[in-house]
């Protein structure tokens, strides 16, 4: 029996959300499984997607993460060229940060507040390069600006003030946070992924030109190293699942989804796939209640 069953879900145990755009409606389904048989975690540390989609695992309102990722785009339509265009940004964020949490599908932030287990989202600090781990849980202001900062995919979205600091996707540096969640005294964690088994990247990483970013060098640097980054990250969650460290969630069935993915269709199959691995989750590590 792997050493997180149900006895050991204590507060040294952490769950990782990964990213990855629209692909995270595969988190959503598997928070939902969570949320469904009463499973919390202590700790939760998530990037990007995973951020947005955590945020309502910590509020515990089961089914509003789907409902923003595959019912609202297709009813408001709010990625689009057109919003890049009009707003600096692929996605609506009138929609995603006012809209949807305030009057569409309303976020309870009372129970956030009171949720008593660690929420920190991953962002990219423009200035350093690096990665910053954030929380709030009191400050809706500063909650929302870390959750659009962590979720500010580069070139496609404007930089997100956060404590006066520019902000960008914590993907850039930290795409899967586990080394964090080890080091913050969780050596026990479940890692939420949105890519399958064995999947790395083939893109190329390219020095960025010097009018890219003009004003913040080093995070020209570290977007010339993400590619790089991100593979060395997916090999260290397979070395740590293999040898009992970690449990790793991940779709099974061929992704067909991308980042800005737009079809429906297909990420309400894949939100399924999602929730049904999230339900394996439950079952097997003897976590239902």
């Amino acid at each position: 029996m792997h050493p997180l069953t149900m006895e050991r879900l204590g507060r040294d145990t952490g769950l990782v959300l990964e990213g990855g755009g629209m692909r995270g409606v595969f988190t959503s389904g598997v928070l939902d499984a969570f949320m469904k048989h009463n499973v919390w975690f202590p700790y939760v540390v998530a990037v990007s997607a995973g951020a947005c989609n955590g945020m309502s695992y910590m509020s515990q309102q089961p089914r509003r993460a789907r409902y923003s990722n595959i019912d609202a785009l297709r009813k408001y339509g709010y990625i689009s060229l057109k919003h890049l265009l009009i707003h600096g940004s692929i996605f609506d964020p009138n929609i995603l940060y006012e809209r949807l949490p305030n009057e569409i599908a309303p976020f309870d932030y009372e129970a956030y507040g009171q949720n008593p287990a660690t929420f920190e989202m991953v962002t990219t600090n423009c200035l350093t390069g690096r990665a910053e781990y954030l929380s709030e849980k009191h400050d809706r202001r500063r909650m929302m600006a870390i959750v659009r900062a962590s979720s500010s995919l580069p070139y496609v979205s404007k930089i997100t003030m956060v404590d006066d600091i520019p902000m960008l996707d914590g993907g850039i540096v930290d795409s899967i946070p586990v080394e964090h969640a080890v080091a913050t005294g969780h050596p026990l964690n479940v890692v939420v992924m949105t890519r399958n088994a064995g999947y790395r990247s083939t893109e190329r990483d390219v020095k960025q030109p010097r009018f890219i970013y003009n004003h913040y060098p080093r995070l020209r640097v570290a977007l010339s190293r993400r590619v790089e980054a991100y593979n060395r990250q997916l090999e260290l969650v397979e070395r740590m699942e293999k040898w009992g460290e970690i449990i790793v969630i991940r779709p099974q069935k061929p992704m067909e989804v991308d980042r800005i993915c737009r079809d429906t269709d297909k990420l309400e199959r894949l939100y399924e796939e999602g929730f049904a691995e999230g339900e394996r989750f439950c079952e097997r590590y003897c976590l239902l209640r």
